[in-house]
């Protein structure tokens, strides 16, 4: 299996197939390549089974597996209300409406709350070997990441001895597993032991385990010891298991190491969990107990070997990671091998002068990315979307949590933005792939947490604004925290947070038709909807108004010249409100609702709503009036939300607000960190413009030097971590969703191909396994720039879909179970049962 086979069912990319493609010519290897062990966080390797995650280093003389587990995280359940709110909401709207644009943003910091929780690591594996492994075979080293099998790999020699590390993270059994072997009976011996920064204590519990314990602050600053003055923290244990060959022995160092001498091969599960019950349960309340909830674990696995867990695992991941594939390739002046003599062509740069070649000259995924600027490989853009669903699946799994700013991985007791999910763009990016990726289950954490904080969030909504329904705001944490994050109004006051998640639940049943999971959703898309219904006032101009109001994170100077950031129905607010009311509206006829008081009135709403706007200089207006802009390049484009991942700007029903869009990104420029860029990407794609869509796919491939990081912008790092800079997550996720927007776009109704695909960069090539809205999955062969093929199928649905290519339209019947062949004049040729 090691090679990638695999004897199970076919994966659904395979069920079909372009008729052109030589096959053999197509299974190019998936993996992140290294030229030696981690000198930085950044240059680890991360693997994970959605809980329990590892960012192997690879070390030769000391190996490291730096740990998380999801639960871990500072705090106890909060009071999310602010019963003086209501007081001060009341003198902000006042000077919004006097046009005291400045005074109404100094009197917002009242309604600031306080500060998120924090994400903690878990702690580390130390793994130490005798001083011969630092001798070890020049050009002999390598280190990666298979995105097939999702595994870790590292090899070396020593004398005539090869040694060789796997790591994997299994999501079925709950464990990492990791397998030490030498090439000759006898040669393997070391120490092993578990630390941590959190508070712990670790012993050896005989001689073939180690038990680690400990707990998390429980305030968000580690606070000083005060007698009955600190709430009890989340407790976690994590346990160690060792495993090796007949011949091998172990023994106890220090009561808390253990020896290994003279095995073949040693294998150590690694397991661990904490009391966290939840985000109402107080962890001093919590009946769980992760010692034995650990234990259990291990003893689930006690039967199986190491073969059989790999197994398991492998089955598991790759029944969601083979739904997909891409082929792109440069075209026949520069085929496959081309492109593969291409990356050996890296010119050094003195802004990335710590990387360099490995010692037998292989190359290594940090060469890639330094010389992508010149050669523009495309097979590179292929590894990097692959590695952006390999993280989907690694960070988020049915039964998990949320997928945080950084995942699941952190090494930090203090991690960059508290490492808490953002909601005015991070958590949604997050989760953009899961659907049209194909990677639908690994979304469901995220609904589980939306209904979390919709218990809070009603409360808050309560207090705070004396609203019915539910708000969440701009920083969330584990505890589903919906209060305003402390500070200043700019980025502190931003009540569309919740109401820009219940959007993920309309696009779940578009892609998928299950009438079952939007009947479960409707609750929280009611009480998001009654929420804006009572949030909002009618204006002056008749217009429904959001009142306060800010555009996320960006200030704009006043008519009396003063910088601002709060004012009334930022474009941004508007079009998520839009996009509300539209859902639930659709939603309701589905469900037979659509005579319910509430459908009424938002459909009297909905024609009260401001429309977007178009400024003097021909942009869209980020705010409803034409304020300066004293930032035109910002981070931010939030004033585009209608345009991605909203639906109310499009290329065919409104083109002058697409021309102002095309404006507007123009005027907003390419740079920014990650997240922006893949953003911008997507963008560029809904406006079915290719130049500009690949133009940031490359503006992302450059590589960050962790050393000098504050230098760059934006970038990748060596194992492929989107950088801010420091590190975010988000833009892994949002450059694959981005991706797959150049590709597929869709309604309920319509299917556009390639709408973006960039035809002199990627000349020939074959995306297989796409979902789109209506609950059809999407694979397209072309060459020479132009379609060649494309297969449709629906696993449910019958539906009927209008396909758009190049100005052309066809209308075709989907019956459920039947796989529909297509060519290049869309014509259906073949049609053959599932």
């Amino acid at each position: 299996m090691e090679g990638g086979f695999w004897c199970g069912n076919p994966a659904e990319k395979d069920f079909w197939n372009p008729t052109y493609m030589d096959h053999a010519e197509t299974s190019r290897q998936l993996k992140v390549t290294f030229s030696g062990p981690a000198n930085h966080w950044t240059d680890a390797i991360p693997i994970g089974n959605g809980r329990l995650g590892a960012m192997v280093w690879g070390g030769i003389a000391t190996e490291t597996l730096q740990l998380n587990e999801d639960t871990l995280w500072t705090g106890v359940p909060g009071d999310y209300t602010d019963p003086d709110a209501p007081i001060a909401l009341s003198e902000v709207r006042k000077l919004v409406d006097l046009g005291d644009y400045a005074e109404a943003t100094k009197a917002a910091v009242e309604l600031s709350g306080h500060p998120s929780d924090v994400y903690q690591l878990l702690g580390d594996m130390k793994l130490e070997f005798d001083a011969s492994h630092m001798k070890y075979t020049e050009g002999s080293y390598s280190r990666e990441l298979d995105l097939e099998t999702a595994t870790a790999r590292v090899k070396y020699s020593v004398d005539d001895v090869e040694f060789t590390r796997e790591h994997f993270a299994s999501y079925p059994d709950h464990v990492i597993v990791t397998k030490i072997s030498g090439s000759k009976p006898g040669s393997l011996s070391f120490t092993v032991y578990l630390d941590s920064k959190l508070h712990h204590h670790s012993q050896a519990n005989g001689r073939n385990q180690i038990l680690m314990q400990g707990k998390c602050p429980g305030k968000r600053i580690q606070p000083r010891v005060i007698a009955n003055g600190n709430p009890k923290g989340i407790q976690f244990a994590a346990i160690l298991d060792l495993q090796i060959s007949e011949g091998g022995v172990s023994h106890i160092i220090d009561d808390k190491k253990l020896k290994v001498e003279g095995s073949d091969w040693a294998v150590l599960h690694l397991v661990a969990s904490s009391s966290f019950d939840g985000p109402f349960t107080k962890p001093s309340d919590s009946k769980k107990d992760p010692i034995s909830e650990s234990l259990d674990a291990l003893k689930s696995i006690k039967s199986l070997s190491y073969s059989d867990l790999y197994a398991r695992h492998f089955d598991d991941y790759q029944n969601l990671f083979h739904r997909v594939s891409l082929q792109l390739s440069k075209g026949s002046k520069s085929n496959l091998s081309d492109d593969s003599l291409e990356m050996n062509k890296v010119e050094s740069s003195p802004k990335n002068s710590y990387f360099s070649k490995s010692e037998d000259g292989a190359v290594s995924t940090a060469d890639r990315i330094q010389s992508f600027q010149t050669d523009e490989d495309p097979s590179f853009v292929e590894l990097l979307f692959q590695y952006g669903r390999y993280l989907l699946i690694s960070s988020s799994r049915p039964g998990t949590q949320v997928s945080n700013l950084q995942g699941i991985w952190n090494k930090d007791i203090e991690p960059a933005w508290d490492c808490a999910p953002h909601l005015n763009i991070n958590l949604q990016m997050n989760y953009w792939p899961s659907l049209s990726c194909n990677l639908k289950e690994c979304q469901e954490p995220l609904f589980d947490y939306i209904s979390n904080m919709s218990v809070n969030g009603s409360e808050t909504a309560k207090v705070n604004y004396e609203a019915r329904g539910w708000v969440a705001h701009q920083v969330t944490d584990i505890w589903a925290k919906t209060s305003p994050d402390r500070g200043e109004a700019v980025w502190a006051l931003w009540p569309m947070g919740g109401a820009w998640l219940c959007t993920h639940l309309w696009e779940h049943f578009t892609y998928t038709m299950d009438k079952d999971f939007l009947q479960r959703a409707y609750p929280l898309l009611e009480g998001c909807t009654s929420f804006l219904l009572d949030w909002m006032s009618k204006g002056p101009e008749g217009y429904l108004e959001t009142n306060p109001s800010t555009s996320p994170e960006h200030m704009f100077i006043a008519p009396d010249g003063k910088p601002a950031s709060v004012s009334y129905s930022s474009t941004m607010d508007i079009a998520i409100i839009r996009e509300v009311f539209s859902e639930i509206v659709s939603a309701a006829e589905i469900l037979g609702r659509k005579d319910d008081l509430l459908i009424r009135k938002v459909r009297e709403a909905q024609m009260n709503l401001p429309p977007t706007r178009i400024a003097r200089d021909g942009s869209i207006m980020e705010w409803a009036l034409d304020f300066q802009d004293p930032d035109v390049h910002h981070r931010h484009v939030s004033q585009l939300f209608g345009l991605f991942p909203g639906h109310t700007i499009t290329v065919e029903k409104t083109p002058d607000l697409c021309k102002a869009a095309d404006y507007t990104l123009f005027k907003r420029g390419e740079n920014g960190p990650g997240w922006s860029t893949a953003w911008k990407t997507a963008l560029w794609a809904r406006l079915h413009n290719s130049e500009h869509a690949y133009r940031m796919v490359k503006h992302l491939i450059s590589l960050v030097d962790p050393t000098h990081e504050a230098d760059f912008e934006g970038g990748l790092y060596s194992n492929l971590f989107t950088a801010h800079p420091p590190f975010q997550i988000d833009a892994n996720f949002g450059f694959s969703a981005a991706v797959a927007e150049m590709f597929v776009q869709s309604t309920m109704k319509d299917l556009y191909l390639l709408p973006a695909l960039p035809r002199d960069k990627w000349v020939n090539g074959c995306v297989k396994g796409l979902k789109a809205r209506g609950g059809v999955t999407v694979s397209i062969g072309w060459q020479g720039g132009d379609l060649e093929e494309f297969g449709l199928w629906s696993m449910e649905q019958n539906s009927v879909k209008r396909i758009h290519y190049r100005g052309t339209t066809i209308t075709a019947k989907i019956s459920a179970g039947k796989v529909y062949s297509f060519n290049r004049q869309l014509k259906c040729v073949k049609t053959y049962l599932l």
